[in-house]
Order: C-alpha cells, then sequence, then structure tokens
C-alpha cells in the first residue's frame, strides 16, 4: 500500500488564513491524473483539486485547472455562479491547485436511488423530482443568459443536496464568449453526449476545439434525468463498445422511449425530458423554459 497523497502544502497554507486551521483532511479521489480532497476546518470547508505532478499529462492537468479558475473568475462577474463558491487558486511545486466551497450533497445517481423503484411512485418524490430539475434548469440558465454553456452536465457533477436542490460542480469544460482556452473541448462523459457534439467529435481533428452551446446542455441534462429515473441511458449501445462507437450511436440522434424503461409512469416529466434530448438542438426548449415548467 502506497502512502495517501498529501494536499499541496502551497494550498493549505493559504487555506488555513480563510477556514482556520484543518481540523481534518479527507483524500476523495486520486485517478485520471488529478487528486481531489476535502479539508475541514473551524470555519468552513473546502473542496481542493490539484493535478498529480508524476502522471503523463501532468502539464495538461495543470493548464485546465488554470482553465477552470479562470472560468469560475469570469462566471462569477457575469453573475452566474456565485462569487463565493471559488475560494483559491495557484500554483504549487507539481503543477496547479484550485480550492472551491465544499457542497454537502450526494450525487445525482446515488440521490435518485428512491425513485427508481416503483415504491418512487408518490406525490412527495414527484415533487421531490421536479425540484431537482427545477433549480438544475435554474442554474443552467444563469449560465446560458451569460452566453456559457456548462459542457459538462452529467450525474456526478450534480449534486442534490438535503433540501432537494441541485447544485453543479466542475467548470473545467465550460464554453462560453472569447474563451481563450488553454485546453481544446473534445466533449465530455461520453453517456450525456449531445448528437451536435457527438458529430462534431467524428469529423474534426483530435485537437479542434468544439464549442458547445447551451441546447447541447439541455440535451445532457434531459440524458442524465433520463439515465438516474430510469436506471437505462437514454441511447442503447453495448457498454464494452468503444468510445467511438458509442458517439456514433449518439450522433444517429435516436434514443431509447422513456415509456419502456420507466420505473413508474410521471408524464409531465417524461415529457419534458424528451423534449430535451431532441435530435434537433432548435426542438429542445431553453433552461429558462423548463425551470418554469418544473
Amino acid at each position: 500500500m502506497g502512502q495517501t497523497p498529501s494536499p499541496p502544502s502551497e494550498a493549505v497554507d493559504l487555506l488555513t488564513r480563510q477556514i482556520g486551521e484543518p481540523t481534518s483532511t479527507q483524500l476523495l479521489s486520486d485517478r485520471r491524473s488529478s487528486r481531489a480532497w476535502k479539508i475541514q476546518g473551524p470555519l468552513a470547508a473546502v473542496a481542493l483539486k490539484a493535478n498529480s505532478p508524476d502522471s503523463d499529462d501532468a502539464r495538461d492537468k495543470s493548464a485546465e485547472m488554470a482553465q477552470e479558475d479562470d472560468h469560475l473568475l469570469r462566471l462569477a462577474e457575469a453573475g452566474a455562479v456565485s462569487p463565493g463558491y471559488r475560494v483559491g487558486a495557484g500554483a504549487w511545486e507539481g503543477g496547479r491547485w484550485l480550492a472551491v466551497r465544499w457542497i454537502d450533497g450526494a450525487p445525482l445517481w446515488r440521490a435518485l436511488a428512491r425513485a427508481r423503484g416503483p415504491e418512487g411512485d408518490s406525490a412527495s418524490v414527484r415533487s421531490w423530482l421536479l425540484g431537482i430539475a427545477r433549480t438544475w434548469a435554474e442554474h443552467l440558465a444563469r449560465m446560458h443568459a451569460a452566453g456559457w454553456a456548462h459542457a459538462d452536465v452529467q450525474p456526478t457533477n450534480t449534486l442534490v443536496t438535503g433540501d432537494g436542490c441541485a447544485a453543479v460542480i466542475d467548470y473545467a469544460l465550460a464554453c462560453g464568449p472569447h474563451n481563450g482556452r488553454r485546453v481544446p473541448y473534445r466533449g465530455a462523459l461520453t453517456h450525456t453526449t449531445a448528437p451536435e457534439i457527438a458529430t462534431a467529435i467524428l469529423t474534426t481533428p483530435a485537437d479542434a476545439h468544439i464549442q458547445a452551446r447551451p441546447a447541447a446542455d439541455i440535451w445532457s441534462l434531459g440524458a442524465s434525468l433520463f439515465w438516474c429515473w430510469t436506471g437505462h441511458r437514454p441511447v442503447d449501445y453495448a457498454g464494452n463498445v468503444d468510445r467511438l462507437q458509442k458517439l456514433r450511436a449518439i450522433a444517429k440522434g435516436g434514443t431509447t422511449a422513456i415509456g419502456d424503461v420507466r420505473p413508474w409512469p410521471f408524464s409531465a416529466f417524461e415529457a419534458a425530458i424528451m423534449a430535451c434530448l431532441s435530435a434537433d438542438p432548435a426542438d429542445r426548449p431553453t433552461a429558462e423554459e423548463l425551470a418554469a415548467a418544473w
């Protein structure tokens, strides 16, 4: 067993001034060339991310950290993200680090477990589901109004808080106006990739930047809700095929009929999800329209 990685001392020193002397430090993940910790202090808790310095793509991860920091500053200035969400960022001897306010919440898949069985069909669960969807759409609407797309809308980037609201995290891949990018956008999680993004990935060079638009977020929102409520991904393909084969299936624009896989009937919710999954971006509702409908 190797030694558990410690957070960068440069980050901890700066954060201590804001959250107090850390009372606990928990390694949350150590994968895909980056690490994340929860650091609890007497005044507040933060989520701290840093690149893994010994990874093959440490330089790319450092650039992605710097890119997310730039996005958070610009989104806060535009009123699309709370100014208090970003806590701090900087360089360390191994690359870059970024700290954001800790959000207590469950990832969408785990949170919606109560709704995936027939026992979920109750007035309280219906209201709870709509509240999650509405607050998620409201957050995206603020980003879209500022000219941004989150570009990584997926279940693990959406936390459900104790009051039944959706909180959106991870802005590294966001696409905004006049975006001087350090890392080109080439899609995010395959299962929630919109057809137009899938098509662009398949038809452009691997180093070309694809500018995600708000309508792609809407498809990803619908795909995430479809997946986490029904337990089935919206596009049917074998799990063991490679990414390009999955993207080709998504690019065709077809989806599984939600009525064939839903755990219980919820016509208004189903209709909104399937509207989000329209193949033509112009046929999808806006985030603002969804928030008003939900």
